[in-house]
């Protein structure tokens, strides 16, 4: 499969909640964007979209593991994106969004989310602003997921058997009262300026509660913290 990723003026083949759309905080510098997809006209298309819009800077093709942003767009999660996602998320520069046609199963959702997705767009509803808004939220560490795949999540995880052998289990157990409401805030598809408003903390409180569980727990994401809790029954 082949894997077209974003370039300057035309693109060049590589060397291989239901939350509310709000606009995250304007940005004072462009954010650097890759593309990847297998399909040439979807690749094309998104492409041409971001092109159109001065917050974007699309990067060249050699120049693609540095992007801030990395925007893989595919019909179905298979090995083959797996394999993407999972080398991306091993790239401490980058951070990365799935535009996605269909997920066949909560399997395919938790294995994007566990390769390091920060956030999630349908490609039937891949329009420019959303693709904007999604870009600029995953570049502010926020994350974004549409609500019927956050429930099918909350469904998956939920029915899986809790493994006595899981080496954050006993860290799971020592969840602070605070950052269990945050999960459960971001759980519910809550921003971060959202849930600065909703328990009276800073948006940097929020940022640092949640980036310290994450590290904690030696997880990828937000919603990689709430699949494990929600497994775990904290929240």
């Amino acid at each position: 499969m082949s894997w077209p990723q974003a370039t300057g003026p035309a693109p060049v083949p590589p060397s291989a909640h239901t939350a509310p759309w709000t606009i995250p905080a304007q940005r004072s510098e462009r954010v650097s964007v890759a593309v990847y997809a297998p399909d040439p006209v979807l690749y094309v298309g998104i492409v041409q979209q971001l092109r159109q819009r001065p917050e974007i800077e699309l990067v060249e093709a050699g120049e693609a593991d540095s992007a801030q942003v990395s925007l893989v767009a595919v019909d179905a999660v298979d090995d083959e994106t797996s394999a993407l996602l999972n080398r991306l998320r091993h790239n401490p520069a980058t951070r990365t969004g799935l535009v996605v046609g269909t997920f066949e199963s909560g399997d395919a959702l938790q294995r994007a989310i566990d390769n390091g997705v920060a956030a999630v767009l349908r490609r039937a509803e891949a329009d420019q602003d959303r693709l904007l808004r999604l870009v600029l939220a995953i570049a502010n560490g926020e994350g974004v997921l549409p609500g019927d795949l956050l429930a099918k999540l909350l469904s998956h995880v939920g029915s899986m058997q809790r493994s006595p052998l899981d080496p954050r289990a006993a860290s799971l157990s020592t969840l602070a009262p605070r950052e269990a409401e945050m999960l459960r805030l971001v759980a519910e598809g809550l921003d971060t300026g959202e849930i600065a408003r909703k328990t009276a903390y800073s948006e940097r409180t929020v940022k640092n509660v949640l980036h310290e569980v994450i590290t904690r727990l030696q997880l990828r994401n937000r919603a990689h913290a709430v699949g494990y809790a929600l497994r775990n029954g904290l929240i």
